[in-house]
């Protein structure tokens, strides 16, 4: 059956459910030396950045990214800088947050990020890392090759994939990330920015049926 609103039928919400259920860590949550919270046009990192800051997770925050390639529209000032002032709207102490505006992909948050830290004398041993529900197990991944030694919790916002959706307000571009994100787990050890994932063949089988039900917008393409 196809949802008429949206044009996404059962089957493939329940492969998107899938993607959505292996991209997640469900790291427990640890007091870490240092958080980043990875760019992009979401938010809700700050949102969860701030709640976890609160809650006394960690000592410092950095915030990374330049403009969103994928919709530059929405912060137009950067990610980063946009990040800053929504964590600081949410009561998270100013001398806490350190802003890192060039990042343009999230092998460059975490590189950046650490020359940033190490910049300012902050020795890190543990980093939390922040970022959108299904960019947890790519950014866990890249953590571990750009930045050996150092232990690293993934973390995003709670809740399910159905408010995902609603709060992004655009069901198939959810969709293509998710499949975009897949493709970028498998492909990116390849290149050497990441370390190599298990991909289950459920996964798999998901990710192959969306993608050629023209899931697509998210893939790389060289």
């Amino acid at each position: 059956m196809t949802d008429v609103q949206s044009g996404i039928t059962g089957d493939q919400r329940h492969d998107a459910q899938t993607l959505w259920d292996y991209h997640h860590l469900h790291h427990p949550l640890r007091p870490c030396d240092a958080a980043i919270g990875l760019g992009g046009h979401d938010l809700g990192v700050a949102a969860c950045a701030a709640e976890l800051y609160h809650r006394g997770l960690f000592p410092v925050l950095v915030f990374s990214g330049g403009r969103s390639r994928v919709h530059p529209e929405r912060l137009p000032r950067g990610e980063a800088v946009r990040f800053r002032e929504r964590a600081l709207e949410l009561g998270v102490p100013e001398d806490v947050i350190l802003v890192e505006p060039d990042a343009t992909n999230t092998g460059e948050n975490i590189s950046l990020s650490r020359a940033v830290l190490a910049s300012a004398g902050i020795a890190v041993r543990s980093v939390l890392l922040i970022t959108v529900p299904p960019v947890e197990r790519r950014a866990f991944a890249t953590c571990r090759r750009q930045w050996p030694g150092v232990e690293v919790v993934c973390a995003s916002a709670p809740g399910e994939l159905g408010e995902y959706m609603r709060a992004i307000g655009d069901e198939k571009d959810v969709l293509d990330m998710l499949v975009g994100e897949l493709q970028r787990v498998v492909e990116y050890p390849r290149r050497g920015f990441a370390i190599a994932q298990p991909v289950p063949d459920d996964v798999r089988a998901a990710y192959e049926r969306l993608r050629s039900a023209g899931f697509d917008s998210r893939l790389i393409k060289d």
